[in-house]
């Protein structure tokens, strides 16, 4: 038995006429088809139904139905799944013994993207797409741009060039109002580049990642996002202060490439150390709000302290600051500082935690 669907995916019949789907005879059809045309002339499942009729009275040499199944007028998941749910209503209807196979007839590329639906209850034995002849070329262009604009990753790639390209005349405009007419081409270069690089790094998500956690610590009241801000800040003035440091000791004698690397260090490294050990405080206070403190966590700003002694020890013996007898006991005070409270904190861990506790915190979760 060969059954001739006709698809309406968005429901215009339903919608626009009231009449309750799906739709099965020819007559039955064909009153939905004069009715829909009488609410809407120009709506083109009209025409799907139409030809529908016209293809179920073309074919005489076996058995025939016809039938007319929509979608929703939501979204594409909703209207699919109503129209798997419609044809299971037609098949049910039909009560043959015979094979049934299907001849579906659409109005464009967006109704036949149910066609796998149809496919997983009926073998589909072709499709006829009808269109009217002067709009054929608009219904594909709007189908595809619709396309377009519902996928975010075409919809990244394609639309944001476009949209930068377009700011060059406004920006052009705004270079000539404040005086510097040569900004264009250099803003609008920059923002192509930044566009294209972090879509070749494939940096997206990792900024989405970071907007996420950034809006967690803002909301969740971390004390980690206000000393990241102050490390953040203590490193600008750390590079200001290496800079400082080596301009300082420019033109001196035997002050070489070697000499300003290290001018560079020694100047910035107790800035540094501040914002580091200010970070790994705030850490600390949010893991033991958050009751996730453990006696290991406390080793962070030693080991920032230890690092900072030996960058500031070595920085400094280049630069003509420390002597080598100097050198030589930072290095060693700085070790010690490093191993002491890495043995201090494990043995706190495993006597204040008990037994088990710490065996389980050694050996991992």
């Amino acid at each position: 038995m060969l059954l001739v669907l006709c698809v309406d995916l968005d429901d215009d019949l339903g919608r626009k006429t009231g009449i309750e789907t799906p739709v099965l005879g020819r007559d039955a059809v064909d009153r939905a088809a004069s009715t829909l045309a009488t609410a809407d002339p120009e709506d083109s499942d009209v025409n799907v139904m139409f030809a529908g009729i016209h293809l179920y009275d073309s074919i005489e040499d076996e058995r025939v139905a016809v039938a007319t199944v929509t979608g929703t007028g939501s979204s594409d998941v909703a209207a699919t799944r109503e129209v798997g749910e419609e044809i299971d209503t037609v098949l049910a209807s039909l009560t043959t013994a015979e094979d049934i196979r299907a001849l579906v007839v659409t109005d464009g590329a967006q109704d036949e993207s149910v066609l796998p639906v149809i496919r997983s209850r009926v073998t589909i034995d072709g499709v006829r797409r009808v269109v009217v002849r002067q709009a054929e070329s608009l219904e594909s262009m709007y189908y595809t741009l619709k396309q377009v604009l519902s996928d975010p990753e075409t919809r990244g790639t394609v639309l944001v060039p476009i949209g930068i390209l377009l700011l060059i005349y406004p920006i052009a405009i705004l270079g000539d109002l404040i005086g510097l007419p040569g900004s264009t081409f250099g803003v609008v270069s920059g923002m192509l580049g930044l566009y294209l690089l972090f879509r070749g790094l494939g940096l997206e998500g990792s900024i989405d990642r970071g907007i996420e956690r950034l809006r967690q610590l803002l909301y969740g009241g971390r004390v980690q996002l206000v000393t990241y801000v102050v490390a953040i800040a203590l490193t600008f003035v750390a590079g200001f202060s290496g800079v400082e440091f080596v301009a300082a000791r420019e033109g001196q004698a035997g002050f070489g490439p070697l000499q300003a690397g290290a001018g560079l260090v020694f100047g910035a490294v107790q800035w540094l150390a501040a914002g580091g050990i200010i970070a790994s405080l705030g850490r600390i206070t949010d893991e033991y709000l958050t009751g996730g403190f453990r006696w290991r966590y406390l080793n962070a700003p030693f080991y920032v302290g230890s690092i900072t002694l030996v960058l500031y020890a070595l920085s400094g013996f280049f630069v003509g600051e420390l002597r080598l007898v100097e050198l030589a006991a930072t290095l060693a005070v700085g070790t010690l500082i490093g191993v002491g409270s890495t043995l201090s904190f494990a043995v706190a861990e495993q006597r204040l935690t008990g037994p088990a506790e710490g065996e389980r915190l050694q050996s991992g979760p």
